[in-house]
């Protein structure tokens, strides 16, 4: 195996193999360390023995027994982890079953209520995702400081407490859901709109997204599991025409939907009608559906824009959302014409909650743009442009600004 392939291996398989020495380790740091110590072997080995027929099975073990060596020689000045690691040699291999499993145990271990919500998905989105902590940091908006040290009070804390690697009995899971949806969602997001860099999608980050929705609606067939699978679906579906060939943004309006794709469509459609009929359905359903009713028109024009505007008004009494009102701004805009969305994006952004969500500028530079006031879309183009943290999203600004021509204000320069 190349170091190439031992790259992307690492890429494909470091989450999953460190979910399992977590649970194993009983300890982060111990197993991020027995991770690495792992793949060193393997950079070691396999060129000269070969590849094991089982690679993830091999680092499991690998940093298993790496761990063992670290604690026997801490166990010098501290006799109890000779302890530890004899209860390590005990335990028996894991087996494929139990590695496939620990990512979603891990995930509500992550998402236990003890934890704050910000912390939550924090550690989900480090130790499960393996985004780096700069790329949380952004997408919080926080210094990588503050962010570091929000994981390690989280990672402290579910040692101290003896918080378990497991997931809830069955009695215990409707309650435990919300925070592990919202993760789950917010680790899609970050795969389908990336916060920041030049790629705009993380096509790996939205499949292990959409895996762990089907995991989870495996341990439970709860409407809201369903729809959130069915919202994923539907979002992933579009992804092939999202981007041009460079990487740039193409937006929903402009995009090829022969490149949709189509069985991601169907099963999204069947799933979301299933959640749906139940009535016990809650935003994700909400949000499937109206991502539904985009995917079932063959363009902008001819969606049923007043179904959406109706369904922004059903999620609103369920989850209330300045970034809700957005959206359904945008729709209004699309049934009703730009002025009267505009009116309503004016009004978010006199509230002050999207101040800072260069989206909301970039929908009234677009707004104000299709209604011929140049002036006022060229300053909220700026506006956006300030904001702004991807690098696709910010090309497509320049270019939009760029069609507006020059500024009287700059001497026609």
């Amino acid at each position: 195996m190349t170091a190439i392939d031992l790259g992307e291996l690492y890429r494909s398989e470091s989450r999953r193999v460190l979910a399992t020495l977590i649970r194993l380790l009983k300890d982060f740091d111990l197993a991020e360390e027995a991770l690495h110590d792992a793949f060193a072997a393997a950079m070691i080995q396999w060129p000269t023995e070969g590849v094991p027929r089982n690679p993830r099975a091999w680092l499991v073990s690998a940093g298993r027994f790496k761990a063992i060596d670290q604690l026997r020689k801490r166990a010098r000045f501290d006799t109890r982890l000779d302890d530890i690691a004899d209860e390590l040699e005990a335990e028996p291999p894991a087996d494929e079953e139990a590695i496939e499993d620990d990512r979603l145990r891990l995930i509500f271990t992550c998402c236990h209520p003890s934890l704050a919500p910000e912390a939550q998905i924090a550690l989900t989105l480090r130790e499960v995702c393996g985004l780096t902590t700069e790329e949380i940091a952004r997408a919080f908006l926080v210094t990588p400081t503050t962010l570091a040290q929000r994981i390690v009070r989280a990672k402290t804390k579910i040692r101290d407490a003896g918080i378990p690697y497991e997931v809830p009995e069955p009695n215990a899971l409707p309650a435990r859901l919300e925070p592990v949806l919202r993760v789950i969602y917010l680790v899609f997001n970050e795969g389908y709109a990336a916060s920041a860099g030049d790629s705009l999608t993380r096509q790996d980050l939205s499949n292990e997204a959409i895996r762990l929705g089907r995991l989870l609606l495996d341990m439970l067939p709860e409407p809201e599991v369903e729809g959130l699978l069915a919202l994923m679906l539907l979002h992933d579906s579009r992804r092939a025409a999202r981007t041009t060939a460079d990487g740039d943004l193409i937006l929903l309006e402009q995009q090829d939907r022969n490149c949709w794709d189509k069985q991601q469509i169907d099963e999204g459609c069947a799933r979301v009608e299933n959640a749906l009929r139940s009535r016990r359905f809650g935003p994700y359903t909400l949000q499937a559906a109206i991502a539904a009713v985009h995917a079932e028109a063959t363009d902008t024009t001819n969606t049923d824009w007043d179904q959406i505007v109706g369904l922004y008004d059903v999620l609103l009494q369920v989850m209330p959302s300045p970034v809700v009102e957005l959206n359904r701004a945008v729709a209004v805009a699309m049934r009703d014409g730009p002025a009267a969305g505009l009116a309503l994006v004016d009004g978010l952004l006199e509230r002050g909650e999207l101040t800072d969500y260069h989206l909301a500028h970039a929908t009234r530079a677009d707004l104000c743009r299709r209604l011929g006031r140049t002036a006022d879309a060229r300053t909220a183009y700026l506006a956006a442009l300030e904001r702004v943290k991807q690098g696709s999203e910010r090309r497509f600004l320049e270019q939009r600004l760029r069609t507006l021509g020059p500024n009287p204000l700059d001497g026609g320069q």
